[in-house]
């Protein structure tokens, strides 16, 4: 009976076959097991399709290495076969040049292949299974090498301190995050995770300054949004600050503006605080507002400077002629309250921009101690007497 061979070439001889040449077919075949076992060779794919055989009972046949490197440049998307009794599996490198896709099959039948992409220069551990005579499969047992090029899927891998390049995708292949570099950079964002009851933390970090900002930019016109119930604002206990960058006005509404008052901080040197009502609204206090009194430095011919001290009061030591007062704003009212100092006997007097019923000034209380009280209201042009009241006792 005449010897058989295996799929992968290792002879079968039969009793009394072969006479003085076992030791030479042994060694053969110990060779070809080796190559089986962890052998290395280079495979020159140049032209599609590239049949890889097997020379039986003879070494160096390409599919009895267990390591395959395939070489050579492709000018076309190239198959790679193989005969339908092998059935081993391989440790394959596409190391062939030319962007084209290498596909690695049985020689016939419609079972599964291995593929690698246009760019992929990777390694893959292959399994030639053979399991089905007429449409044998081969598979990607999925532990191919990382490559610089390849398209991989790490499941439960830690990576430390891995180079991203310029953008993350999503499952789609969509960007999801797009990463920019700044030579030299030193500042960086650090995210933390927290337990129960605590969010998680967004934070700046640097190597070298202590102060460093956080900065949200959306795309022209776009805005931040905040989805929260409530929005908290400053550094644990410190006072909070909410404004602009740069001369724009600080304005504050609801609803995008929609049907809604608003207030704004208008930018300048003397800047107002405007508060607008929408249609029939009203400005609403549900406490006390107040102009806080304050105390007038004493002079003959008196300044006051109604913008910064709407309300206030003076202590009369000499007689007294009350000048314009300085920055008033038309619809505006103000009050002064003029007190006697121990001596008393000093008269009060006034610019002819005040406007007193019958046009003619109260006489001011001359007792010491005493106080007289005097309130306005400016159209523009003068300031209207709203009321006084002579004789008060203020102490």
């Amino acid at each position: 009976m005449a010897s058989t061979y295996t799929g992968l070439g290792v002879q079968l001889m039969t009793t009394g076959e072969k006479a003085g040449t076992w030791g030479t077919l042994t060694n053969t075949n110990w060779n070809i097991i080796e190559q089986i076992s962890g052998g290395y060779v280079e495979q020159a794919i140049t032209s599609t399709p590239t049949t890889l055989a097997v020379n039986d009972g003879t070494t160096g046949a390409t599919l009895a290495h267990r390591i395959i490197k395939f070489t050579g440049s492709i000018g076309e998307n190239t198959v790679v076969t193989i005969p339908l009794d092998v059935q081993t599996f391989y440790i394959i490198t596409n190391g062939s040049s030319g962007g084209y896709t290498v596909q690695f099959k049985y020689v016939s039948g419609s079972g599964s292949s291995v593929t690698w992409g246009t760019t992929d220069k990777g390694t893959k551990i292959i399994y030639a299974a053979g399991d089905d005579a007429t449409n044998p499969n081969i598979v990607d047992v999925g532990m191919g090498t990382v490559t610089l090029t390849g398209t991989e899927t790490l499941t439960n891998k830690t990576l430390t301190s891995p180079i991203i390049g310029t953008s993350i995708l999503d499952t789609g292949s969509n960007e999801l995050f797009k990463l920019t570099a700044t030579s030299s950079a030193t500042n960086e964002f650090t995210v933390a995770n927290a337990p129960n009851s605590s969010g998680p933390t967004l934070s700046s970090t640097g190597s070298s300054d202590s102060n460093i900002d956080i900065n949200i930019t959306p795309a022209g016109t776009g805005n931040v949004n905040l989805s929260a119930d409530a929005v908290q604002i400053g550094d644990n206990d410190a006072n909070a600050t909410l404004t602009t960058q740069g001369t724009g006005d600080l304005i504050l509404n609801t609803n995008n503006g929609t049907n809604a008052g608003s207030i704004t901080l208008l930018d300048g040197a003397n800047g107002d605080i405007e508060f607008t009502n929408n249609g029939t609204g009203v400005v609403k206090f549900n406490d006390a507002a107040y102009f806080p009194e304050a105390t007038l430095t004493f002079d003959a011919t008196q300044d006051w400077d109604v913008q910064a001290s709407p309300v206030a009061k003076v202590t009369l030591t000499a007689n007294v002629i009350f000048d314009a007062p300085d920055n008033p704003t038309t619809g505006q009212f103000i009050s002064i309250l003029c007190i006697q100092d121990s001596g008393g006997s000093n008269t009060i007097g006034w610019n002819a921009v005040f406007q007193f019923a019958s046009a003619t000034a109260p006489t001011a209380t001359t007792t010491g101690d005493q106080g007289d009280l005097f309130c306005f209201r400016y159209n523009g042009t003068k300031w209207l007497e709203v009321g006084t009241t002579l004789n008060l006792t203020v102490a």
